[in-house]
């Protein structure tokens, strides 16, 4: 007999409920603002992304099969040409290189970075390499967006997987096409930056507030005095700084650590469609309301109906299937939410509709619409 259950359990429901306080005490833990450097970022200082072609060698016949990824192949004979071995397109189309395989290096090239400082990279397998255990990334540069190189990336590789297969059986841990090489690149070309440039420099906040960015302007002006910073958006202020680079650099430094009194983020309710998951942040407050909220159970069992004719009748035995619905809806009870002005008081409110994280999400949604809950709602 198969048998499909369509209600949730109520150790379900509890697990749910823990993981939701968890949530809700993660978010209030980092709601209120201490310093400006933590909600907001100096514009022009930031990293850049690197990307390039590299070949792993020295696999244990874990590589590419080069019948099946030509550009591995490509790659080994570019290489070859470059140290001088160049040999006939007919011999290269029959080689197999079951040592080597074809990489994607990555690798952020930070801000203020100097040639000669290294970076780490991560190098990913793009054929059908099985293993890139025990190889070593031979030299490949790393382009930026403008297609200039940046560095230059070789190493051994630090696979933290393991595998193993012998008669038909393997057994694998972790992921094996994939690995980083510790300060494997080595910077070869600066980005400029525009941090030294002009009269003054901007602040670029992590989210759009309006309230945040003036409380921000405010902070500055206190400290160096009126008409240092203002406010030109919900997101960006811009404040006025030295032009002498050390005096800048000291600066911007005391100015990052200044603190940020009763600033507290806009309230918002960050939901997970597919997952289920609802996290809400400290100034999360839901006014009276009433909800009514009832589970539907469905439960569908098949039985299998086995008819087998009778002796020397030339007949055939025929299987069908007996099928049983029954639905069973809870009836709704009518539950009186008061004003809860605290977050723990939110939570408590909620916990006490016994509704699942997909009824959470309809439930929030509609007390949203009644105009109960003061804060901003987010599909992720």
């Amino acid at each position: 007999m198969n048998a499909r259950m369509l209600s949730p359990s109520l150790s379900r429901l509890r697990q749910l409920a823990m993981l939701l306080v968890a949530a809700c005490l993660l978010a209030s833990g980092s709601a209120m603002a201490g310093r400006i450097k933590e909600i907001a970022a100096i514009e022009g200082v930031r990293s850049n992304q690197l990307t390039g072609f590299g070949l792993v060698i020295g696999l244990d016949g874990t590589g590419d099969q080069t019948t099946q990824m030509p550009y591995t192949t490509q790659g080994m004979s570019n290489y070859l040409q470059q140290l001088g071995i160049t040999l006939p397109s007919d011999v290269i189309s029959r080689l197999q290189f079951k040592n080597v395989a074809a990489v994607l290096v990555t690798a952020q090239l930070p801000a203020f970075a100097r040639p000669g400082q290294g970076v780490d990279v991560t190098v990913s397998s793009m054929g059908n390499a099985k293993s890139l255990k025990g190889g070593t990334l031979i030299s490949t540069p790393l382009k930026g967006a403008d297609g200039e190189i940046y560095a230059l990336a070789q190493g051994n590789l630090v696979i933290a997987g393991a595998g193993a297969a012998a008669g038909g059986s393997s057994v694998q841990i972790n992921h094996l096409s994939a690995g980083r090489i510790p300060n494997g690149a080595q910077i070869e070309r600066a980005v400029p930056t525009p941090l030294l440039e002009g009269n003054s420099v901007r602040l670029g906040l992590d989210a759009s507030d309006f309230q945040t960015a003036r409380r921000v302007a405010e902070a500055i002006n206190r400290r160096f005095g009126d008409g240092i910073a203002r406010a030109l958006d919900g997101r960006t202020v811009d404040v006025q700084a030295p032009t002498d680079p050390n005096a800048r650099i000291t600066f911007l430094a005391e100015m990052e650590e200044l603190p940020l009194e009763n600033s507290i983020r806009a309230a918002k309710v960050v939901i997970n469609s597919r997952t289920g998951s609802v996290v809400l942040n400290q100034a999360v407050t839901l006014g009276p309301c009433a909800i009514a909220h009832g589970n539907l159970a469905v439960s569908i069992s098949s039985t299998p109906v086995i008819s087998q004719p009778g002796p020397f009748s030339s007949g055939q035995t025929v299987v069908t299937e007996k099928a049983n619905i029954q639905i069973r809806q809870e009836p709704g009870v009518l539950i009186q939410v008061p004003a809860s002005p605290q977050l723990s008081e939110v939570v408590r409110a909620l916990n006490a509709l016994g509704a699942t994280p997909q009824d959470l999400l309809a439930i929030l949604q509609a007390i949203k619409a009644a105009g109960a809950l003061n804060a901003e709602l987010e599909v992720i």
